[in-house]
Parts: C-alpha cells; structure tokens; sequence
C-alpha cells in the first residue's frame, strides 16, 4: 500500500489528556467504589495508553484484561464488519467490569463487544472512551464516560495509529493529507 504524504497537526495535548483522565478516573472511582476488584478491560490496541494511564490513577483493586476487536484494519473508513481477534482471558460473570475504548467512531465496535460481554454475565459493565465522534455515529451507542468529544477528523496518537504508525506520539494529532503537487492540502 502506498501511503499519501501527511502532516499531523495538534488536537488535545499530551497536558489536557493527563487532567482529564484524572476527572475520570475520579468519576469511575466514585462509580465503582466499594467493588472486590474491577475488570478493566482495554480493547486492543488503540486503547493501550488510556487504559495504562487510567488505571494508574485508579485508586481501587483492578485487575487488567484485553479483547482485540477490529473494524479497521489499515484503512481509514470502517469497515462494519467487527471481527474479534482476541478474546478475554480471564472470566468476568458476577465481576464489576469497565471496557476503555480509544475512539466511538460509527459505534459498531462498542455495540459489538457490550453485545459480546453481557453474554459473559457481568455484575455490572461501564464503558468509557478517550474521544467521541457523534457526527460519524451509525449504531445508537454511548460510552459511559468520554474524555473528548471530537469533529469528524481522523487522529492519532496516544495509541491510535494510521497503518500502526504515530501511536507513540504523547498527544492526539489530527492527520492532514497533502496534495502531493504542491505539498499543502
């Protein structure tokens, strides 16, 4: 796949995700207070660096667990098509759960895994994402807790890649294509 020239612009800073994981992370402790242990669970793999940074400021008995759903791939349009590639390991019925999603994009991933894990027989499953595209949504879903409501603009950063490139970058970047006549888009 040849890929266009890109620049990545700035759209939440690394500081303005740090203060607002730590109102949610407050938010789902006042939810979950009094739990034996909380299943958090990450959807792999764009949700790896929200899910290590709000369980970090978590103030309760966790317990970290993975599913890998995916309605992507390389491309930037979702397929609709939600395949999970991994499922959990360890078992949730009775268990107080949270799923941390990295982005509600259409909402056909989210609807598919609630879908997914209440068939697991959870005490109680929350969910919660990093950022919310409520005009790209197809699907009637809503995550718990948001971090960020963002424009219909495809972003990386803090896990999010494009073609599993700029998950490291430690903000969310809007991505901008460039027209590869004159370099600007």
């Amino acid at each position: 796949m040849v890929q266009r020239p890109y620049v990545i612009d700035t759209l939440i800073s690394a500081k303005q995700i740090a203060a607002r994981v730590e109102e949610l992370a407050q938010e789902i402790h006042d939810e979950f207070d009094g739990t034996d242990k909380l299943v958090v669970v990450g959807l792999l793999r764009g949700s790896f660096v929200f899910i290590a940074d709000v369980v970090r400021e978590l103030d309760l008995p966790v317990e970290v667990d993975f599913l890998e759903a995916s309605s992507y791939g390389n491309s930037t349009e979702s397929s609709r098509e939600v395949r999970i590639l991994k499922d959990l390991r360890g078992e949730i019925a009775g268990r107080d759960v949270l799923v941390v999603e990295d982005i509600v994009d259409t909402g056909f991933t989210l609807q598919h895994v609630i879908k997914l894990l209440k068939t697991k027989g959870p005490a109680k499953l929350r969910t919660i994402a990093l950022l919310d595209k409520p005009s790209r949504r197809e699907v009637d879903v809503k995550a718990d807790w948001t971090g960020f409501e963002i424009p219909d603009e495809f972003v990386v950063g803090y896990g999010i890649d494009f073609a599993q490139r700029n998950r490291n970058l430690p903000h969310i970047g809007k991505v901008r294509f460039l027209d590869t006549q004159d370099g600007e888009s």
